[in-house]
């Protein structure tokens, strides 16, 4: 087995073109998307539809011109506000439009935007007052022509001529390059050079509105009408189309149609939605309001560029997607929630939640709804064919169906399924409520023969081998082995992993024949010799780069189908290759049934998949044509004060430039892929500023703020719900700087720097002259400060000499001082001695004495009185004291003003440090009175007992 690489999308040349084939499937209806009027807010009506190269849709709405890029609505009002009723697009790209009283073209300017230009401007309102209703746009020989009822107005290199109707047109149509025109009086008319010419026979549609007019076969055209039904005009007359298709117009009129590749036709209905039929008038397809359709009546209908069909409704716009290769049996066929799905005896059998449908296989699916089973009214879990027997596994038991209803009731109990028991072919073992019975086949078909005690769980996940029964019951497998007599389990065994490697068991399941056991993506079979699980490395490579599988299950084709994440996938097999595909089916995630894988392949162009909510049929042979590669847009950038819209033609605008100012900016994206729209995703990256891509995501805006100056790139990608991404598209942009940023104000700053440079050097050279001379300055200051202090110190030297002289001198002062002081206490003491000699001599008798004697003692007497009397040096003591301690004496007075002179004295005598005796001496007192006449200065000068009184006078 081998795996084409395919990264889980289909790898084929086809992604990168668009369809060649238009192909219409007979078998269920196509996925139908419904727009309100209130999604696109316009008008109720939508009269015509076109699409330009860039694969955006424009419909002419009752509100004005609609465009749809697959994002995002669009609305383009005409001048005078009425309805568009056509619209046609040129190869130049523009969108010419026609209404009431107006008709012209919309083109985009150079910012992208659509931009009306009127060319009923260019008819003469003298001539013609009312123009009417637009009806019909051509654009054909390199003119286009705008046909109202009156007349037809022919553009042309810039020039508007009139063509006036023979009587009255109806409308006009465009036949093999070739415009006819219907005339109520003239009948179809060929335009050829500038002139009318009528068409041999066709006059018996006058009494007829021709609504659509297609080539069929080489001179061969098919014509429409609204209520007279489908005509042939060949060979210059005109028939009836006698078909399927014809009766269904004539039943519910015809308001046109559109052709799918030359291969098919769809024909739009006023009463029932639209049919679309093949070349031999044969009805493929039914669709209208019970089929999905929000509205019956059809008033136009359009091929896209991916043949995609479009449809313009009375009240709404509706897309269908005809060329996916899926179609659906859903609510409009009475199917729900289905399981299972057979074909037998030529009838599709289907098992749901409310039972088993049934609808002939080979019968048209097209209008028919599938048949409830008579007796299977409940939910049925499986419908399988068991040897020619269609037994179906039922709420209500194992039922046998044939002709259309419940036939035998074989066992009452709730079955999930049925499966062949291994080298016992007449034997069977159903899956049921209370574990599993055994049934017999016999010549009347299959037959309860007994439940197989030992085991009560139930599971429809099982399978037998040659020697056990495996089921596999939420994460965990029971080996289990069978009784030869079919009664009883002989073993059980739970298993919760196969290897020591990986936990729990994600599903069991038989390809081609053997029986494989997968947990995480890796598939195991077992030996029962050895009693292991060992590993299939082959098959585990197809799975290596596939998401965790939690179910598989091989088709009849040999086709590997399997869930993931609520997803399918398939390895389809061919020539012994498989190729992954998983593209296509990403439309159905989310709609599988849960636990319940349910594929019937039947062949290529035909597989059936179950879902929640119906049925799906796919053809994989359409599958080549219908993937493409996806394109992006990016469809608008805007930034304050203005927007430029991408994307509508336009020449590729370059060099886009906002102000600093309008750096806060804004894009939006688009895809014109319109299948599955809520599945599409972008991603996209603004370089420099974003250093990655963005993670994918269905918005499609991105805003970005405060962006710097500079240039930008933003590019985009979009990824469809296929999987497959486009190529990145992208924009270039520049943000300018603010002013202060621009280049003329950088040099601006680069001059100013040059002369701030300049003058700053110029200063600074100014500053260091200035400095040098400051410095010099500073340096004679220095010298003249240290000249200064020298002589200072040696002033200061000079009075500490000085001083220390004084102080010297003061010593010696001092000394002297003291020396005079004993000296006149010496002279006191002689004096003293003197007087008392005096006394002495007093009391003498004199008169006792000789004269001689009493002579020498008056003479001694005079002597010594002569000499106390004539002695100074006291008064001279008494004066020196006051000079030497002037100052002392001075701030003693003027400090203590009330000190007598007596207490000066004694202030002197005791900053002299004299004794208590030599004061007393001196001052001719006791020492008693010494004392007193201390305590009396000590209180005059405020002075407590602990204060020394010699330390405070010393101090003053």
């Amino acid at each position: 087995m081998k795996l084409r690489k395919s990264y889980f999308i289909i790898t084929f040349f086809t992604l990168f073109t668009i369809t060649f084939f238009g192909q219409v499937k007979n078998i269920g209806l196509p996925d139908v998307r419904n727009y309100k009027r209130n999604e696109y807010k316009g008008g109720t009506q939508n009269w015509n539809i076109g699409q330009d190269k860039n694969g955006n849709l424009y419909f002419a709405n009752n509100n004005g011109l609609l465009q749809f890029d697959g994002s995002s609505w669009r609305k383009y009002p005409l001048p005078n506000l009425t309805s568009v009723r056509c619209l046609k697009i040129d190869n130049d790209g523009k969108i010419y439009v026609g209404g009431y009283n107006e008709f012209g073209y919309f083109q985009p300017n150079e910012k992208g935007r659509l931009k009306y230009t009127s060319l009923a401007k260019k008819v003469d309102k003298n001539k013609i007052k009312i123009i009417d209703f637009i009806w019909k746009i051509h654009t054909i020989e390199n003119q286009t022509i705008f046909q109202s009822f009156a007349r037809a107005y022919v553009f042309k290199n810039g020039k508007l001529t009139i063509l006036k109707a023979p009587k009255r047109f109806q409308f006009s149509f465009v036949v093999n390059k070739k415009l006819y025109f219907q005339d109520i009086e003239k009948g179809i008319l060929e335009f050829k050079n500038g002139r009318l010419y009528a068409l041999p026979n066709t006059t018996v549609l006058n009494n007829t509105e021709i609504w659509g007019m297609y080539p069929l076969a080489k001179n061969k055209t098919l014509i429409i009408t609204l209520e007279k039904g489908l005509f042939i005009y060949e060979n210059h007359n005109v028939k009836p189309w006698d078909t399927e298709a014809n009766t269904f117009v004539k039943k519910n009129n015809s308001l046109g149609g559109v052709t799918i590749k030359d291969n098919f036709i769809v024909l739009n209905s006023v009463l029932d939605g639209i049919v679309i039929c093949d070349f031999n008038g044969k009805i493929i397809q039914h669709i209208n309001r019970k089929k999905g359709l929000q509205n019956n009546t059809v008033l136009t209908s359009f091929i896209d560029n991916k043949n995609n069909l479009w449809l313009g409704l009375d009240n709404g716009i509706a897309f269908v997607n005809e060329a996916s290769p899926f179609t659906y049996f859903g609510f409009s066929y009475d199917i729900s929630t289905v399981y299972a799905s057979v074909i037998h005896q030529g009838n599709l059998y289907v098992a749901t939640n409310q039972g088993v449908f049934y609808h002939a296989w080979n019968n048209s699916f097209k209008e028919d709804t599938f048949k409830l089973v008579e007796g299977t009214t409940a939910q049925s879990w499986n419908v399988q064919v068991i040897d020619d027997e269609l037994i179906c596994s039922n709420n209500r038991g194992a039922l046998v169906i044939k002709g259309g209803k419940v036939t035998k009731i074989i066992d009452s109990k709730g079955y999930f399924g049925f499966k062949k028991i291994p080298n016992r072919p007449e034997f069977f073992l159903g899956s049921n409520y209370d574990g599993f019975a055994v049934f017999e086949k016999t010549p009347t078909g299959l037959r309860y023969k007994n439940q197989v005690i030992g085991f009560d769980k139930s599971s429809n996940s099982f399978e037998l081998d040659d020697s056990y029964l495996w089921l596999k019951k939420d994460e965990s497998i029971y080996r289990m082995a069978l009784s030869d007599d079919l009664t009883r389990f002989s073993s059980i065994k739970k298993i919760d992993r196969l290897t020591s490697q990986y936990k729990n068991i994600g599903s069991i399941q038989k390809i081609d024949n053997q029986l494989y056991f997968q947990t995480n993506n890796h598939f195991y079979k077992y030996s029962k010799e050895q009693d292991i699980f060992y590993e299939d490395k082959n098959l585990s490579k197809l799975f290596q780069n596939i998401p965790i599988i939690n179910s598989l299950s091989e088709d009849s084709q040999s086709n590997l189908w399997y869930a993931f994440n609520e997803s399918l996938g398939v390895l389809m097999k061919k020539n012994n290759y498989y190729t992954n595909i998983v593209a296509p089916f990403s439309n159905l995630t989310g709609n599988l049934v849960s636990s319940y894988l349910s594929v019937n392949t039947i062949d290529s162009k035909n597989i059936f998949i179950g879902l929640t909510d119906g049925l799906a049929h796919y053809d994989s042979e359409l599958l080549n044509n219908f993937v493409t590669k996806p394109k992006a847009f990016i469809r608008s950038f805007s930034f304050p004060g203005d927007t430029v819209i991408l994307g509508n033609n336009q020449n590729k605008i370059e060099n886009i430039r906002i102000p600093y100012s309008s750096n806060h900016v804004r894009f939006t994206f688009s895809s014109p892929t319109y299948e599955n729209l809520e599945n599409v995703e972008f991603s996209y990256q603004l370089e420099p500023f974003d250093e990655k891509w963005s993670n994918w995501s269905t918005i499609s805006i991105k805003e970005y703020t405060n962006l710097r100056e500079g240039e930008y790139t933003m590019k985009v990608k979009v990824r469809n719900s296929y999987g497959i991404q486009s190529e990145a598209s992208t924009l270039s942009f520049t943000v300018s700087p603010p002013w202060y940023r621009h280049f003329l104000a950088l040099m601006i700053y680069f001059i100013l720097i040059i002369i701030g440079i300049y003058v700053v050097s110029d200063r600074i050279k100014m500053k260091i002259r200035k400095n040098k001379y400051y410095e010099t300055i500073e340096q004679r200051r220095l010298y003249l400060e240290k000249e200064s202090r020298i002589r200072q110190e040696q002033y200061d030297l000079e009075k500490e000499i000085e001083k220390l002289k004084n102080d010297k001198l003061q010593i010696k002062i001092l000394a002297k001082d003291k020396e005079l002081v004993n000296n006149s206490l010496q002279v006191v003491k002689k004096n003293k001695i003197l007087n008392g000699i005096i006394h002495k001599l007093k009391e003498i008798d004199i008169e006792a004495l000789d004269d001689s004697t009493k002579f020498q003692v008056s003479k001694l007497n005079k002597s010594i009185v002569k000499e106390v009397n004539t002695d100074k040096s006291w008064k001279d003591l008494e004066k020196h004291i006051k000079n030497v301690h002037f100052e002392f004496l001075k701030r003693l007075k003027e400090k203590y003003p009330t000190i007598s002179p007596r207490e000066l004295d004694l202030s002197t005598y005791l900053l002299m440090n004299m004794s208590t005796k030599e004061i007393a001496e001196i001052m001719n007192i006791s020492t008693g009175g010494v004392e007193l006449a201390r305590y009396r200065l000590r209180k005059k000068l405020g002075l407590n007992k602990k204060e020394n009184l010699i330390g405070f006078l010393m101090s003053i």
